[in-house]
């Protein structure tokens, strides 16, 4: 960092850090344990490799760009100087956020560390400060309270319901010859449901010591409640009852989702949706899996785009019609989610492709069909029938159009900052 030019400072950095992070993970993977999940030094360097490439382009993009040239999230995550070493550690190397993370913004650290964190919220919320509740600084503990016991029961959920409900049962040849389609469907969506539990634990619990050191007050809601989730790293509630892929994926992994849109999605020229799902599959390692995963995510993404912008428009009449459409996206859309991230699960390219193969193929066939056959036709703004009153969807989530409209996370309850991290999703809102 020190030693490069700035105008190409980010990408020595990101090179360099992606490229150790493979190395790390190919020596994890093929020569101490392939095929097994473990707790090893290429956890928290996935993390620091997010840190590290993030204040590269924040450096850049503070010192060298023109505030013209940067999107509102970047002219506010800018850093206007090089850190001081003591600086640059301990962003990257603090307790709080060592082994699980979450990622979070160096501006925001640095922040928490001098102790200003507080009134900044409240002035990022409020324009000024807030009478109604400068008197005392925020306590996290009821935050703090709340996330441990939701780490205890998705641990304890995890343990139990993963030994009644194994992923690997999905590839058993008995089980695919002797079982119905509609059977194969549901254990398929409940033994990939029963897997998730194990990222609840550890990103709650992460967030929950970043709450307890006193980093993560994100300001307060309408109501004057304190809202402890600038670093929080996924929505259980939105997960489980999203009705877009893009709406599942908005809520899962969110700080990870918001790193790839900062180098990445917003910066590339072409093919971005395409580029930011390959950097996600080398980021998270080198197991087969994780690609098979990717590519078919980055299918499902794009034909749940077109199948949206063709569609949706003709539930929009009435609030009954609404519900049917959220009814019937949510089925397709945890069905859609347990068929893409099954090999990201069983890891090797030949219990993944025996899964793919004992089901056909057929959501990649139907995606590429999609594709084929309907019209990429872009929303008109303004439209009667986008702005006709609709229902509450499934999960109680606001509709994903006054979500954009709000320039809001579809997500979380954070402020401003997190809805500006998150304006990148608009081009494809429309999924």
């Amino acid at each position: 960092m020190i030693a490069g030019r700035l105008e190409n400072m980010h990408k020595f950095c990101f090179v360099f850090a992606l490229g150790y992070l493979t190395l790390c993970q190919i020596a994890r993977v093929y020569i101490f344990d392939y095929g097994q999940y473990s707790a090893d030094f290429s956890g928290p360097m996935m993390i620091m490799t997010q840190k590290i490439t993030s204040l590269a382009f924040e450096i850049r993009d503070g010192i060298f760009c023109k505030e013209e040239e940067l999107t509102p999230s970047q002219r506010r995550l800018a850093v206007r100087r090089m850190p001081s070493l003591l600086e640059y550690l301990s962003y990257n190397c603090n307790f709080m956020g060592i082994l699980a993370g979450p990622l979070c913004s160096y501006k925001d650290y640095i922040a928490f560390i001098e102790g200003r964190s507080y009134q900044l919220k409240q002035f990022e919320a409020n324009g000024k400060e807030d009478p109604k509740h400068e008197q005392k600084e925020p306590c996290p503990n009821s935050a703090v309270i709340h996330k441990v016991i939701v780490s205890a029961v998705s641990l304890a959920f995890y343990m139990t319901a993963t030994r009644i409900l194994p992923v690997e049962y999905n590839i058993d040849e008995q089980f695919q010859e002797t079982s119905s389609v509609l059977n194969r469907i549901i254990y398929l969506y409940l033994s990939l449901m029963a897997a998730r539990p194990k990222y609840y634990f550890a990103w709650t619990l992460a967030d929950a010591i970043n709450n307890a050191a006193g980093f993560g007050f994100q300001g307060y809601d309408k109501n004057g409640e304190e809202n402890w989730d600038l670093v929080s790293n996924l929505n259980i509630k939105q997960i489980e009852f999203s009705t877009s892929f893009k709406m599942f994926i908005d809520n899962w992994n969110i700080q990870t989702a918001l790193w790839l849109k900062r180098v990445c999605y917003e910066r590339a020229t072409y093919s971005a949706t395409a580029k930011t799902f390959l950097l996600s599959a080398i980021w998270h390692g080198v197991y087969p899996g994780y690609y098979m995963t990717f590519f078919t995510g980055s299918l499902m993404t794009l034909a749940a785009r077109r199948i949206r912008n063709n569609a949706r428009h003709h539930f929009l009449h009435s609030s009954e019609l609404m519900f049917v459409y959220d009814v019937i996206t949510w089925i397709a859309t945890q069905v859609a989610i347990s068929y893409t991230v099954a090999p990201f699960v069983l890891l090797s390219v030949k219990p993944s492709l025996q899964f793919y193969s004992f089901w056909y193929y057929c959501l990649h066939i139907a995606c590429i069909l999609v594709l084929l056959a309907m019209p990429a036709r872009a929303r008109k703004k303004g439209r009667e029938e986008e702005k006709a009153p609709i229902s509450q969807p499934v999960g109680h989530q606001r509709t994903e159009d006054n979500i954009s409209e709000q320039n809001s996370h579809s997500t979380t309850n954070n402020n401003s900052n997190q809805r500006e991290e998150t304006a990148w999703r608009r081009p494809s809102a429309a999924q």
